[in-house]
């Protein structure tokens, strides 16, 4: 994505590239996490860090927090919010590494992150994510003009 000429996105630039992501994950992935909540924050709180054990702030692109619909019940006493975080600063640092369509990226992040919240498969993702690509392919192609 390029319409950031000499400024970094923002933290609701980012949140605005989720939700647009979240539309192009495949429904087998997303009819899963339709009332997950993406919250963007630049790095990972210091609990967070902790738990996960990150030698740097900058090791952790996302994270998927809450209850597997799996694991769910009407019986709990207050409803969970799940939310997938991604976080910005290493978001943008991969993303000036590899030069990878920002989109592509946030995309990536919000797949593996409910992925593995799901219990799929690193080969399942990697499923999911070509689905993803062939769809907006085509869509891309279906847009183009007709001569």
């Amino acid at each position: 994505m390029s319409g950031f000429p000499g400024t970094a996105p923002s933290l609701a630039d980012i949140e605005g590239m989720g939700r647009i992501a979240m539309q192009s994950i495949p429904w087998e992935l997303r009819q899963h996490a339709h009332d997950v909540v993406i919250r963007v924050e630049d790095f990972p709180d210091e609990e967070t860090e902790e738990e996960m054990e990150l030698e740097s702030p900058f090791d952790l692109l996302g994270l998927y927090r809450g209850v597997s619909v799996l694991h769910k019940s009407v019986s709990d006493p207050v409803p969970h919010v799940d939310m997938v975080f991604l976080y910005r600063r290493p978001i943008l640092d991969l993303w000036c590494e590899t030069n990878d369509d920002l989109l592509h990226i946030v995309r990536h992040v919000l797949i593996h992150e409910i992925g593995h919240h799901f219990g799929l498969s690193d080969e399942d993702m990697e499923r999911l994510e070509e689905e993803a690509d062939a769809a907006e392919a085509t869509a891309g192609m279906a847009d183009l003009p007709r001569a």
